[in-house]
């Protein structure tokens, strides 16, 4: 691997990015234009990771050659190498490459409480782009012999191990790596792989990691990642995962070392990549996003509020391997009630299997695409949730309590996610990017999500967040140029108060101020209203809630925002936070119809 410099790479002016996937292997070129940096072509090819090809790097050639004819440039040369520094026809100045390719990275974490060191463990390794497939602790309610054997049973890349803040007792951190060690964990790539084990705990116990793990396993020390009970330190243990993912999983899967000496950054776990983009998004415009991606099998959901970032992965929740747990952890009639006419329940039972034989269908009928998107909601809403429960402020630390908190008996972990904060709303994923029309994109957002406030929703173009991640790192300029250009396609402003009311009584009076959108009027309970506001246009949007809803300054007081058009639109959305549906099937259907229409679904389809 060839490491560019930031200052190296601001001369860029040809810069190549590859995403190498399970399946595709997708490559982009962005170029130096009069008008900064834009994503000019795109490519894509079938990864070549597993039998009978085992080599990365064809699949990457194969994308990339793609780029090149319809660059009118050559990038690779005649011995099967990416053609560098770039001429005025050929080559490019800078190519990084992101890869879950063969799995991921997939980690076990271990730690001495569940909810403290443990939690704070799984952050670290979620954070980095891994996939957890267990989490150890002294009070999982496992005894040590079922412990002993599921570690043994699974096969990581790397595990993550911590406890105890430092200078405190080092027993029970010990006594973790003592049941570890001897249940000689074997790594994913078989036996000429050595299984790497970094250590994040009370640093007292670092002599003892050295002589527990001197055998059969690749030891790293780094700073603790709950140094003290108030904080969490969780870089160092993130870097060192990004690092063995580089030394040791990446330099045993096929043809991994090749593609590592072609790149000009440390190749990235591709959620990982996203994560990154998102946090320099936050961080540059100072503000609280959060993103979505959801896949066949998972559904990843990114955060960053005040600063924070977190990620979860809900990997039982996705749109065709994982379907029929979607059914089964939501339930068909809470399916159903966004359904908006009458479907046979045994023939979606049929779908929903076919789904999961055959994965890369996609639907061919109104009926089938309302079906899917109403399971998408359904595996938006549950993500979300499982998100929410994760990303707490940390467990075991003393909040300073109001009169308010006297009846609530937990000390920490309270949920740090806040919709009412929450600027950005980003969309990916194949059911989200892909849905015919943008208007669908929007409500399956706002439904499943359920902002409140003031958000700005918006959807990956064609999932390039993994290539600008990388790119952040060594061209910061050149990925937000793109990102905000041509990465994100902005669908528009969603306003919602939070609070609950009868239906039909007003929910908010509105004032809207625009070059092009002048209008006010008032919202209904349980009503949802689209305005046109074309991309690139704003508008100041005055918000006057009933004394029951607050739209962000508290019940019943007004709110003055400016707001971002987009290919939507601004969606005023009257139906009350947290938005509730009748339970009866049959008063579902007319209330569905209505918003249906409100938001033109689905016209002329049919």
């Amino acid at each position: 691997m060839t490491t560019t410099t930031k200052s190296d790479a601001q001369q860029a002016r040809v810069i190549l990015a590859t995403d190498c996937g399970s399946t595709t292997t997708k490559a982009i070129l962005i170029q130096l234009t009069d008008e900064g940096y834009r994503q000019t072509h795109r490519g894509e090819a079938p990864t070549t990771v597993e039998e009978p090809f085992a080599d990365v790097t064809m699949g990457v050639v194969n994308a990339v050659v793609e780029v090149g004819e319809l660059a009118g440039r050559k990038f690779i040369d005649d011995s099967g190498k990416i053609i560098q520094p770039a001429t005025e026809t050929e080559g490019c100045d800078v190519y990084i490459s992101t890869s879950s390719a063969g799995g991921g990275l997939q980690m076990m974490v271990a730690g001495v409480v569940a909810e403290m060191t443990a939690a704070s463990a799984k952050r670290a390794a979620l954070g980095a782009g891994a996939i957890v497939m267990d989490v150890i602790a002294s009070n999982d309610k496992r005894k040590p012999h079922e412990q002993i054997q599921r570690i043994r049973e699974l096969r990581p890349d790397m595990m993550l191990v911590s406890g105890g803040t430092d200078g405190g007792d080092a027993k029970h951190v010990v006594s973790i790596a003592e049941l570890i060690a001897p249940a000689k964990p074997q790594p994913r790539f078989g036996s000429g792989y050595t299984l790497p084990i970094i250590y994040a705990g009370n640093k007292d116990a670092a002599p003892r990691m050295n002589k527990i793990f001197e055998q059969g396993f690749e030891l790293l020390i780094v700073d603790n990642l709950r140094p003290v009970l108030e904080r969490e330190n969780l870089g160092p243990a993130r870097d060192a995962i990004h690092d063995l993912f580089l030394e040791h999983v990446m330099a045993h899967a096929p043809g991994y070392d090749k593609l590592m000496g072609w790149t000009d950054a440390p190749i990235m776990p591709t959620p990982g990549a996203v994560g990154n983009i998102l946090q320099t998004i936050a961080e540059s415009q100072n503000i609280n996003a959060v993103g979505v991606d959801i896949g066949g099998a998972t559904t990843d959901v990114f955060s960053v509020f005040d600063k924070t970032f977190n990620r979860t992965v809900s990997a039982n929740l996705g749109m065709s391997y994982s379907i029929s747990n979607v059914c089964a952890e939501a339930t068909m009639p809470n399916i159903l009630r966004w359904v908006h006419f009458d479907m046979d329940e045994r023939e979606l039972r049929n779908r929903v299997k076919n789904k999961m034989i055959r994965p890369t269908t996609i639907p061919q009928s109104l009926e089938a695409l309302v079906f899917e998107q109403a399971v998408a909601r359904e595996a938006l809403r549950l993500a979300y949730i499982q998100h929410k429960e994760f990303a707490t402020t940390l467990k075991g630390v003393q909040q300073q309590r109001s009169v308010g908190d006297t009846f609530s008996q937990e000390t920490g972990g309270q949920t740090i996610v806040d919709n009412m904060k929450l600027n950005l709303l980003v969309a990916s994923g194949g059911v989200l990017s892909h849905a015919p029309s943008m208007n669908q994109t929007a409500l399956l957002l706002i439904d499943a999500f359920q902002p409140e406030g003031f958000t700005t929703l918006a959807k990956d173009s064609i999932f390039m967040m993994p290539h600008l991640g990388v790119l952040a790192q060594v061209h910061p300029k050149a990925a937000m140029e793109v990102f905000e250009r041509d990465c994100l396609i902005y669908l528009g402003t969603c306003v919602a108060p939070k609070g609950s009311g009868k239906p039909g009584k007003p929910c908010f009076d509105y004032t809207i101020k625009g070059s092009t959108l002048n209008e006010s009027g008032q919202i209904a309970f349980g009503e949802i209203k689209l305005l046109p506001l074309a991309e690139g246009e704003t508008a100041s949007v005055t918000v006057e809630p009933g004394r029951t809803f607050d739209c962000g300054n508290g019940p019943g007081k007004r709110v003055e925002k400016t707001v971002k058009g987009g290919t939507v639109g601004l969606v005023l959305d009257g139906r009350g936070r947290p938005l509730e549906l009748p339970e009866s099937r049959e008063a579902c259907k007319p209330l569905i119809s209505k918003w249906v229409e409100a938001m033109k679904l689905y016209p002329g389809m049919g």
